[in-house]
């Protein structure tokens, strides 16, 4: 649990906290910089555990992949023995943030070596100038992408029928939201074969607060009124937090992903002021008949798992155990 002896003080100034200033055009100038941006490293040497490439999938939208093959899959490479494909979105509430970020460029490049597999990382659009579903059709996007591309590393080591779609936060809403698309687009998907999703901490909302966002009021990592900011810049305009973008009790077809066979992998922990509305998605799933794990924490906070390694490496262990359940 958070530390209530000696709570926060309240965040009163959700645009300070966020470091970005709205402009009178319904843009948003961005002064983030917690995070460097890593470039990416095609060692063609082969030293490094992992190799990175960027791909663009629309340039006139400036979004793009970040592809990460594991050096180990350069000298045990078997054509019936190809690596299983991770899609993932990175978090920043939809507003901030990139692929290009050292918290998730590292998570995803000891994600690919730690469990053996292929990782292509999406880089979408942000709100506020990209309004959603911007971003999920630009997740959409990077499926066709990856599909259809003539790219070494994808055709030669990828096995496109053991695919995942996984992201955090909201990135983790985002796969959840394209995972609803693509069940409902199979054939426009295929040869990529989706087994599940995995959806860290994923960011969701309501108008109706939770007993966990009243208990964090004043969390210091993402306090409710800074979800409240995030969700005004990024959702449709006129539409409130009970939308099916933000609420999934609003949200159709799960029909699709329980005929799939598909399983789902919901994780948190009891620091987050978003837990209580990601069990309640674990057990709207289960209502519906989805094959829904959760697996949530005693203590922590959002973003532990791409913001500390050992954390991560905890992570990596649950991933591993709910790929090895689904027969990866």
């Amino acid at each position: 649990m958070s530390d209530q002896t000696h709570p926060s003080p309240p965040i009163v100034d959700p645009y300070q906290y966020l470091q970005i200033i709205p402009n009178p055009d319904g843009t948003i100038t961005r002064n983030f910089n917690s995070f460097p941006k890593i470039p990416s490293a095609p060692d063609f040497t082969h030293t490094a555990p992992v190799l990175t490439k960027d791909i663009p999938i629309s340039p006139s939208n400036n979004t793009w992949f970040r592809l990460y093959l594991p050096t180990t899959a350069l000298t045990s490479f078997s054509s019936d023995n190809k690596l299983p494909l991770i899609v993932y979105f990175h978090g920043g509430g939809f507003v901030l943030c990139s692929a290009e970020h050292s918290i998730f460029d590292d998570f995803c490049a000891n994600l690919a070596t730690d469990l053996h597999l292929i990782v292509a990382s999406v880089e979408y659009r942000l709100a506020p100038e990209h309004r959603l579903p911007a971003a999920y059709d630009d997740a959409m996007e990077s499926l066709h992408c990856i599909k259809t591309i003539e790219d070494d590393w994808l055709k030669r080591y990828a096995d496109f029928s053991k695919c995942f779609i996984m992201g955090i936060s909201a990135g983790g809403n985002i796969a959840y939201q394209v995972g609803l698309r693509a069940a409902d687009a199979v054939d426009d998907v295929s040869p990529i074969k989706i087994r599940g999703l995995i959806l860290q901490q994923p960011f969701f909302g309501g108008v109706e607060r939770t007993g966990s966002e009243l208990r964090l009021m004043n969390d210091p990592r993402l306090p409710p009124i800074v979800c409240d900011l995030m969700w005004d810049l990024s959702l449709p305009v006129g539409v409130d937090r009970d939308h099916e973008y933000s609420n999934p009790r609003a949200s159709t077809g799960l029909e699709n992903v329980k005929k799939l066979g598909w399983r789902v992998l919901v994780t948190g922990c009891d620091g987050d002021p978003l837990i209580d509305r990601q069990i309640e998605l674990v057990k709207i799933m289960k209502e519906r008949g989805v094959e829904a794990v959760g697996h949530f924490s005693v203590g922590d906070y959002h973003g532990v798992e791409v913001m500390e390694p050992s954390k991560a490496k905890k992570s990596h262990a649950v991933i591993k155990d709910f790929l090895s359940s689904a027969s990866i």
